[in-house]
């Protein structure tokens, strides 16, 4: 059985995320807004039906899927494009793997402890994510 990911997660930490950023294509303002904030992630997870939100006080993002079904994912709140994604169990990992304009752009998303791990990856950059369950 999959592990559960639903809950109310707090970001304590996050390392390249200018970078992340910056292969994105985000514009200098929005880069520099984006690093202060410390957003708040509310998973629900029913078996492999996901819905995640994610607010700061600049911008929220909410994403619904299906593990193994392929969607279109609007990124408005984020780079603003639009890519397919499907996402899919890796061991004990959700693995999701977006197509678009950018290359080799995805996430990965697994729980150790108390803790959440987000793996943003775009292009040639990585950027690694810690939020702590509130």
């Amino acid at each position: 059985m999959p592990v559960d990911f639903s809950g109310t997660w707090n970001l304590t930490s996050s390392d390249n995320f200018e970078g992340y950023m910056l292969a994105l294509g985000i514009d200098f303002a929005t880069r520099k807004i984006a690093k202060i904030l410390k957003p708040q992630k509310v998973i629900e997870q029913e078996g492999n039906s996901f819905s995640i939100q994610t607010t700061s006080t600049f911008r929220s993002y909410f994403v619904q899927f299906k593990i193994g079904e392929e969607f279109e994912e609007d990124n408005k709140g984020l780079d603003h494009r639009k890519c397919k994604s499907i996402v899919t169990w890796d061991n004990d990992k959700l693995v999701c793997v977006q197509t678009g304009d950018k290359k080799n752009r995805g996430w990965t998303h697994w729980i150790e402890g108390d803790q959440l791990y987000l793996e943003l990856r775009c292009e040639d950059q990585v950027c690694t994510q810690v939020y702590k369950r509130a």
